[in-house]
């Protein structure tokens, strides 16, 4: 917290949503908060202050909850939407097939539609799926360095399973705390993806014999895309911040990073705390 003594500019005040992105050299960043958006890039090497009123207002309905689930839901919420099922954790549960969807219509637009498996560089090697127009906004919100993309399928449940049959071979998951202390090695990503494909051969026939497959395809892009983030020191620890916790971070930001904002004083994970209404100064 700022002492007495220090300016104070209350930037603006409101529930927020993860940040906005778009890739340029390096990404930038918008913070939703309330009606309006800031310009997270312009605040970096300056002292700011998020405080936390105490509410939270469910990211879908609006209504108040004293407990976020699921990344800023209400509980009624995440019983009800299928963007809350355990199948947008793990798309190879997806059920549409089976006619037991939450919301059809839902998934019909989400689930339904192009998707991507992909290999990122982000603490590491590592397969993904996101749907294809989601192409570079889920590379940069997991912290990616590098990514490429590897099968083109129709359907998020097939794009679940390649994942799944990948991943005998590669890891699935971030290292979030290795990711924010600083870039990974660069690796040749279209020879790490040839790799990994000659690796998982055997196990990807099976899955090429089944009604499964459909139309995937093996992607044959050569372009890998290359993102740089806003930071100017990484920290040599990783310390979290939590608005459960304690209702005021405040620091030099350092960075920004994934969906994660970098102060001198730790990190703090925006998509998080989705829905919780903060005010912003600055110093």
């Amino acid at each position: 917290m700022f002492s007495p003594a220090e300016r104070i500019d209350l930037l603006m005040q409101g529930a927020i949503a993860k940040m906005r992105t778009r890739l340029e050299s390096p990404v930038r960043y918008q913070l939703p908060i309330g009606d309006a958006c800031v310009d997270m890039n312009s605040l970096l090497g300056k002292a700011i202050e998020l405080v936390f009123t105490g509410a939270i207002l469910c990211v879908t309905c609006g209504r108040k909850t004293k407990k976020s689930f699921n990344q800023g839901h209400c509980f009624p919420c995440l019983k009800c939407l299928a963007s809350c099922d355990q199948c947008i954790v793990r798309p190879e549960l997806c059920h549409y097939h089976a006619g037991t969807c939450r919301e059809p219509e839902w998934g019909e637009s989400h689930c339904l539609q192009p998707h991507v498996v992909y290999l990122a560089n982000s603490s590491g090697l590592k397969v993904g799926v996101t749907r294809a127009s989601q192409v570079p906004t889920r590379w940069i919100d997991q912290g990616a360095s590098q990514a490429v993309p590897v099968f083109e399928v129709g359907e998020r449940r097939t794009a679940g399973l390649l994942e799944v049959t990948l991943r005998q071979v590669v890891a699935d998951r971030t290292d979030w705390r290795r990711m924010l202390k600083g870039s990974p090695d660069a690796l040749n990503m279209l020879d790490e993806r040839t790799r990994i494909l000659n690796e998982a051969d055997a196990f990807i026939a099976g899955l090429k014999q089944s009604p499964d497959w459909g139309d995937t395809r093996s992607s044959v892009s050569t372009s890998v895309c290359e993102i740089t983030y806003p930071v100017i020191t990484y920290p040599e620890k990783v310390k979290a911040h939590n608005f459960d916790k304690t209702a005021r971070v405040s620091g030099e930001l350092l960075g920004i990073k994934g969906q994660y904002l970098i102060f001198d004083t730790g990190v703090l994970n925006i998509r998080k705390f989705a829905g919780y209404e903060l005010a912003l100064a600055t110093g």
